[in-house]
């Protein structure tokens, strides 16, 4: 069992020594001083704004727009409408490269929720355009709107038979169980509200687009701007060294990119165009509104026998996404038994999106709750009842996991926490301020995927060490692992590194999203940077100039930075000394991990469209991170409030590149986690779909004053079957049981129920 971030350098088990350490953010001290320049903080010579400007139906159809007030309001230079905005290409398909079918309309004339973006103003100055917008005239035709799935007319939805599960007889095991829970839960709409806004910074330079832009992966919205513009891919630099904040909102271009792109084009100027607060509650998608109704079963020995789900989540009217809710729910626990299915319910929404563990954290909300009542219910101890039904492989397809320490997470945490001291029953614990205290657990879960990608190496005889690479670091630390990896494959400290980020002309880097970008890319950079050091070994033994030219082969190592003879140490010199000795100004070089023998356009298509994703160890075993988080409660039924007053949460995540980053990781999941439980969620006006609360003092998030200590730690083991240092996904396993561990201790608390997202305050208020 570990504390994290508590290693420092030299004291790894498998010899690094700086990957694996818990170093501060390489870019911390730039943060806080306020001098790290992200993407919209750009301001090329000439730059001028633009806005959006929203629907204001739910639904219906754009029949004219009168621009003519704000075409001559002061500082306009361009208004951009539905009626006179030309259409754009159609990018290659996001999913496998296929060539795109039909235009890009940037404003339809068909509206399809509240918030559409249906015209635009550019401006000297923001505020200019903003008062620009205000006035433009725009006549509608509403038409009906379906505001989610319960309203009148929205039906039960369409049935998503790919991802249906039957294993064994669920229905029959259920019927005969010995034990058995049926309840249903539900999740509202959550919003990512990434504190940096979305944006875009666009400027032409003949045929060459330079977009600066938050990104999560730099060279996938490279090709939509390139498709868009019927441009090549190498004609557009993606610029976004880094990002605040994504939790999955920014892996795509959108209208606002290609309203800044079209704009500047037009105005040959660079224009700048950011999503306000309030519109990026509709510009993008957020987490879709679920609903599932669980059926558990157990025998006598509280071991479970089936699992029948039914689930919807909702969708936009135009594209059928899917926030699947069996994803937890199949491979937590050892259950021969289980039929899943899920519908998909239309209505006048934004497409929803992939949000910080999308289908693991509904799922895991229904089943984890679901597996408290069942404990309640058969007299078990609800860790005990988690342990006696461990599952020794993947239930749902038999392979053996690379590895699985939820056990150990549990068990530790329950000691951690004192768990032992829990009497069973509800309303068993009052805290000395009369407060009723209750403690709850659940587990999580989050799944591995690999990717491909580059890095590059660059050396300099200056003595500049670099990492090169297309990847982002949303804030995550990659600039900090990156320079560990490096390190130690090169022989020199961390602080010797400089890792340049964020830009399409580096190195191809992979996708910033389900958690997998820093297994792939440690594993590259540790790759390149022990290619860099046997080259440069080579060359001080082969190179004239060299004063060890003539040495046997392994009579040289690196170590700080300086290359060594092995039995006289007194003879080194620094790396760069080398490179003046033999004549060179530098050393660079790229390595990668695609399959051997493919092909330019192959390596684009892998790069750049969601088939480059990949099963690690090719899909032998199961990858997976799992969790254990307990939590305490404090309720004051009179006043109606729920106060989180203490969590201890374990972690199974392999290998941690930097442990003092990833307890950040799993805090920032817990944090979130309860702002899911307590306060997070979008209210829809019934009548047009409309967001009521699209703002940051409506759409409640945790503060400091809502969050108490947090303790966390690690079971996890270095697993070189998830990647090639060992680690597995940390970024979104941290939210994953958080809001059902909240819940099951609201209930120990009050012994009322909680099965439906955010908390309802009301229900826990005492009425005598």
């Amino acid at each position: 069992m570990t504390d994290l971030a508590t290693r420092k350098h030299g004291d790894a088990s498998d010899g690094s020594r700086h990957l694996g350490a818990s170093l501060p953010r390489v870019d911390g001290d730039a943060k806080v001083r306020g001098e790290a320049a992200y993407a919209l903080d750009t301001r090329p010579a000439g730059m001028v704004h633009g806005v959006l400007v929203r629907a204001t139906i739910g639904a219906g159809t754009v029949l004219a727009v009168d621009a003519t007030a704000a075409r001559h309001s002061l500082g306009v230079l361009l208004v951009l409408t539905p009626f006179d905005t030309p259409a754009l290409g159609a990018p290659d398909s996001f999913i496998d490269g296929a060539p795109g079918e039909g235009a890009f309309e940037v404003f339809p004339t068909t509206i399809l929720h509240w918030g559409q973006a249906v015209a635009a103003v550019i401006a000297e100055t923001r505020q200019q355009a903003e008062a620009a917008a205000s006035l433009l005239r725009i006549d509608y035709a509403p038409a009906d709107v379906l505001a989610s799935f319960d309203a009148e007319g929205a039906g039960p939805g369409v049935a998503v038979d790919d991802v249906d599960i039957d294993r064994g007889d669920a229905t029959a095991a259920l019927v005969e169980a010995a034990f058995r829970v049926d309840a249903t839960y539900e999740t509202p709409r959550e919003y990512h509200v990434p504190i940096e806004p979305h944006g875009a910074v666009a400027e032409w330079s003949g045929e060459r687009l330079i977009v600066r832009e938050p990104s999560q992966w730099i060279d996938a919205m490279a090709r939509t701007y390139a498709g868009w513009f019927g441009i090549p891919f190498e004609n557009v630099r993606l610029v976004s060294p880094y990002v605040g904040g994504g939790f999955g909102s920014k892996v795509t271009a959108m209208t606002h990119g290609a309203v800044a792109a079209l704009a500047a084009r037009a105005l040959g100027r660079p224009v700048k165009v950011v999503v306000t607060r309030a519109q990026a509650f509709t510009a993008h998608g957020g987490r879709a509104a679920t609903r599932q109704t669980l059926g558990l079963g157990a025998d006598a020995a509280g071991h479970l026998t089936a699992i029948v789900q039914d689930g919807e989540s909702e969708t936009s009217v135009f594209v059928p996404f899917v926030e699947q809710l069996n994803s937890a729910t199949s491979v937590m626990y050892d259950v021969p038994n289980l039929r899943s299915r899920q519908r998909l319910v239309h209505v006048n929404t934004v497409t929803p999106a992939h949000m910080r563990a999308p289908g693991k954290h509904p799922s895991a909300f229904g089943l984890e709750s679901a597996m408290d009542e069942l404990a309640h219910l058969a007299g078990i101890d609800p860790v005990e009842l988690r342990l006696r039904n461990e599952a020794a492989v993947n239930p749902q397809t038999g392979q053996p996991w690379s590895s699985r320490r939820l056990r150990e997470a549990l068990v530790e945490g329950a000691r951690r926490f004192g768990w032992a001291n829990r009497p069973p029953a509800p309303r068993a614990m009052r805290g000395p301020d009369g407060t009723l205290v209750g403690w709850g657990v659940a587990a999580g879960t989050f799944p591995a995927l690999d990717h491909h990608g580059e890095a590059g190496i660059r050396v300099g005889a200056d003595g500049s060490i670099e990492v090169l690479s297309a990847g982002i670091d949303m804030g995550t630390g990659t600039y900090t692992i990156l320079a560990q990896a490096a390190a130690d494959a090169l022989g020199v400290s961390p602080q010797a590194v400089t890792v340049r980020l964020g830009d399409s002309d580096l190195p191809s880097g992979p996708l910033a999203g389900n958690s997998l970008l820093a297994g792939v890319m440690t594993g590259l950079v540790h790759k390149a940077a022990a290619a860099m050091r046997e080259t440069i070994i080579r060359l001080a033994l082969t190179e004239p100039g060299s004063p060890f030219v003539g040495r046997e082969l392994n009579t040289l190592h690196i170590t700080d930075g300086r290359i060594h003879p092995t039995l006289d140490e007194s003879a080194s010199i620094p790396i760069g000394s080398l490179l003046k000795a033999i004549g060179r100004d530098r050393l660079e070089l790229v390595e990668d991990n695609f399959p051997a023998g493919i092909d330019r356009n192959e390596r684009h298509r892998i790069m750049t469209t969601v088939s480059g994703l990949r099963l690690p160890d090719d899909g032998a075993s199961s990858v997976l991170s799992w969790c254990a988080h307990f939590v305490e409660v404090k309720v004051d039924e009179d006043l109606g409030t729920v106060r989180v007053s203490r969590v201890v949460s374990g972690f199974d995540c392999g290998r941690l590149y930097n442990p003092k980053l990833a307890a950040s990781q799993f805090r920032g999941g817990i944090v979130m986690g309860i702002g899911q439980a307590l306060l997070e969620g979008g209210r829809i006006d019934p009548r047009d779909g409309r967001i009521v609360n699209d703002n940051l003092g409506d759409y409640l998030i945790p503060t400091n004053a809502d969050i108490p200590d947090i303790e966390v730690f690690s079971v996890g083991e270095p697993d070189f079957r998830a990647s090639p240092m060992g680690g597995k996904p940390v970024g979104e396993i941290g939210i994953v049981g958080v809001a059902p561990a909240i819940c099951n201790a609201v209930f120990h608390a009050t012994g009322r129920r909680i099965r439906r997202l955010p908390l309802d305050i009301a229900a826990l208020v005492s009425r005598t």
